[in-house]
């Protein structure tokens, strides 16, 4: 005898979504990020609290579980005068700044999520973040179907690197490619020993300070206001120490060195989620330019990286030259979004909206 069909068997049953706002960082921002897309597992508590120890505020948590399970976990800090009751997801500008969400996780999450988020503040503020971010986009499609007003400002356009092992049935990097390098290198070896190191673990936070030594060397701590030096103490050396204290972030921090007799001389600093490389920062010693100590460096650390399964790069937006010259090509456009919930912050967003736009530029 047959068992009867269900209703259940039948017709899909939603999962239950229910938002919660827990005061603080929620312990859940690291189980939604363990489940988040790849580029977006660097995404975890100590990234954020990170961020709030560097550059200040108060965050609160907004959980949204299916079935007992967090699937959403966005922190948010007050953004503004307080009478706007506008909040921002905080974080390192840089790769982006964006929140935990689970892959798979639903639309009734997302509608709970939004819902939350109404009754904390008047608008949200999400980015930079590109375009295609698994969680933004995700977001900012159900916040529209919903009445909200998305209005975004254009920041600049990604640069990215698609790592291959041969190039129109060429090796890549090409043989002529190595051979200028070890040209290259041959000369500037005549200023001293060569050593290049791999840095990655319980080399950080203490190995900071050799990435910064040679940041006070660059062009950007002698022609810019040093605020976007990233392992200095007037720049952003605050953030990535706090960050490094969390075991499994430090783990994704990798850095090259190059030493010339013993001295810090070239750097490149990236976050290896995996299959993509988010390149932080590079810099090098104006001292050795003649010789392309940077670029040398640059190289081997992206031979280095193919090696260990990375398949893209991600430079993010700016001075397009040395990466179109190894091989970049512009990406996705990175934006910063508002999101303002339906009644009058939504009235006053459409009304605001070419203000926002054209505050991309500046």
């Amino acid at each position: 005898m047959s068992k009867p069909m269900l209703l259940s068997d039948r017709v899909p049953v939603p999962p239950s979504a229910q938002a919660s706002v827990v005061e603080g960082l929620s312990i859940a921002i690291d189980a939604v990020a363990a489940r988040a897309a790849p580029s977006h597992r660097f995404l975890r508590y100590g990234w954020y609290a990170a961020a709030l120890s560097a550059y200040g505020g108060r965050a609160n948590t907004l959980v949204v579980e299916e079935d007992g399970v967090a699937a959403i976990a966005l922190p948010f800090v007050a953004l503004g005068p307080a009478w706007l009751r506008l909040a921002t997801v905080p974080g390192c500008y840089w790769p982006f700044r964006s929140f935990g969400m689970a892959m798979g996780a639903s639309e009734a999450a997302r509608a709970a999520a939004l819902r939350g988020l109404s009754a904390q503040c008047s608008g949200l503020r999400i980015g930079p973040v590109q375009d295609g971010d698994p969680a933004a986009d995700a977001l900012i499609a159900s916040a529209r179907a919903a009445g909200w007003c998305a209005i975004d400002r254009h920041l600049g356009d990604a640069w990215v690197l698609d790592l291959v092992p041969s190039v129109d049935g060429e090796r890549w990097p090409r043989n002529s490619t190595l051979r200028k390098n070890r040209f290259h290198e041959k000369h500037l070896a005549e200023h001293g020993a060569l050593d290049w190191q791999a840095l990655a673990g319980a080399d950080w936070p203490a190995r900071f300070a050799d990435l910064g030594a040679v940041e006070q060397t660059s062009w950007v701590a002698q022609e810019t206001d040093r605020r976007d030096m990233k392992f200095t103490t007037d720049g952003h050396l605050a953030f990535w120490q706090a960050a490094a204290v969390d075991p499994v972030l430090a783990g994704m921090f990798r850095a090259a060195l190059l030493r010339v007799d013993g001295v810090p001389a070239a750097f490149s600093f990236d976050i290896d989620t995996g299959a993509l490389i988010y390149a932080i920062a590079n810099s090098y010693d104006p001292r050795f330019a003649k010789h392309s100590p940077g670029k040398l460096l640059y190289w081997r650390n992206l031979i280095a990286a193919m090696a260990r399964g990375a398949t893209r790069v991600d430079w993010g937006a700016g001075d397009s030259g040395y990466k179109r010259v190894i091989g970049a090509a512009e990406g996705a456009p990175i934006r910063d979004w508002l999101l303002l919930r339906p009644g009058l912050p939504a009235i006053a967003g459409r009304a605001l909206a070419g203000w926002w736009r054209r505050s991309g530029g500046r």
